[in-house]
């Protein structure tokens, strides 16, 4: 176990949402729990990412808190964790929400992001702050936590679990496919910016069921809009697409696994593909896949119209920072991606990352 500045064997990490970051949050409690098997970790998160870290090989206790339930919900978890003493709380948080659960949970050291990175005065809640850094991904900004500490982050582990249910569900779920090569389609992201045009995702189902022999399957949540933009999908493809849209989020997980190749823009399934090592072609324009993007694997995959502009596209407006230290967003590049640049890149995957059996339609 490594050199720690103070004691640190019952862990508090508070990281409640989205499902990106809760999947960035993983390879910190591996590399804590590999540092110290005896080491206690308790996960304090909102319900809907919940079921990522449940289970969880190096996640001991997880803690609802929602604070959009109101008084209730802060009430239940002050129940929750009066019943509990830490010796470290991390709070990767940089918004209020984390606030509430990094003031309630008892422990003499609290780390977390200063004031240059942390909103809301979020940065108050802490004790201890990680020293200032320019924009970086978000997986470094978590691994900040373990280099404060001293733990050595080691060869990177995400660990998303299957159940055995879950892997009888997989099976039975693509033998109805007939072996066929499929590719995942996430047309929705929760922030709208983010999103590509539906007619073309329905033109690129097209070629990818046409021109490569996928079968092509429509992933998502239960949302109003990620239904409708998925109809729409259906509605103008010429593929056989498979509707699997739906609230489960541990099915979600099963089916990228399940797939030979997932095709999204910023969003959390994205980094659930990378972390389940399904290859992924990641669309962006919005954001920065410096800071957003598949963490170290799959890059070359990645459609970047964000930090570049379509070829014969003059240059299209500034970045959008709303804080010094973050990367700041940039409106209507998404448009710039065109169905001829992701074509590009999933020949480049077929060649790359699919098995030679599997290439030929």
């Amino acid at each position: 176990m490594g050199e720690l500045p103070f004691p640190s064997r019952r862990v508090c990490i508070v990281l409640q949402s989205g499902i990106g970051d809760i999947v960035h949050g993983l390879p910190v409690v591996n590399a804590l729990k590999r540092d110290d098997p005896e080491r206690e970790i308790t996960w304090i998160v909102e319900r809907s990412p919940a079921p990522l870290l449940q289970p969880h090989p190096a996640v001991d206790h997880v803690i609802h808190f929602d604070r959009r339930r109101g008084l209730s919900e802060v009430r239940a978890l002050r129940r929750h964790l009066g019943q509990r003493a830490f010796d470290v709380v991390l709070n990767c948080g940089i918004y209020f929400k984390s606030a509430i659960p990094t003031l309630q949970a008892r422990a003499p050291h609290k780390v977390g992001f200063g004031r240059d990175r942390a909103n809301d005065l979020v940065w108050l809640t802490a004790n201890h702050r990680l020293p200032a850094r320019d924009p970086r991904h978000r997986q470094d900004m978590y691994l900040e936590f373990l280099e404060f500490l001293g733990v050595d982050a080691g060869q990177l582990e995400w660990r998303i679990q299957i159940t055995e249910e879950e892997r009888a569900a997989q099976s039975e779920f693509f033998r109805e496919l007939d072996g066929d090569r499929v590719a995942g389609i996430i047309t929705t992201s929760a922030m709208g910016s983010k999103n590509w045009l539906t007619e073309r995702f329905a033109e690129l189902a097209t070629a990818l069921a046409s021109d490569f022999g996928f079968r092509v399957i429509l992933l998502g949540g239960p949302g109003a809009r990620e239904r409708q933009r998925a109809r729409e999908v259906v509605e103008r493809t010429e593929a056989r697409a498979v509707w699997a849209l739906g609230p489960e989020l541990r099915r979600l997980v099963f089916l990228v696994d399940g797939c030979d190749l997932l095709i999204a823009p910023d969003t959390g399934p994205l980094h659930i593909a990378r972390a389940l090592e399904t290859p992924v072609i990641g669309l962006y324009g919005h954001t920065d896949p410096g800071r957003a993007g598949p963490y170290r694997l799959y890059e070359e995959l990645t459609v970047d119209r964000y930090n570049y502009d379509a070829p014969g596209v003059p240059y299209r407006g500034p970045v959008e920072r709303q804080h010094p230290a973050r990367a700041g967003n940039r409106k209507g590049r998404m448009e710039l991606i065109s169905v001829a640049d992701v074509l590009e890149k999933v020949g480049l995957a077929v060649e790359r990352y699919l098995a030679p059996e599997r290439s030929a339609p």
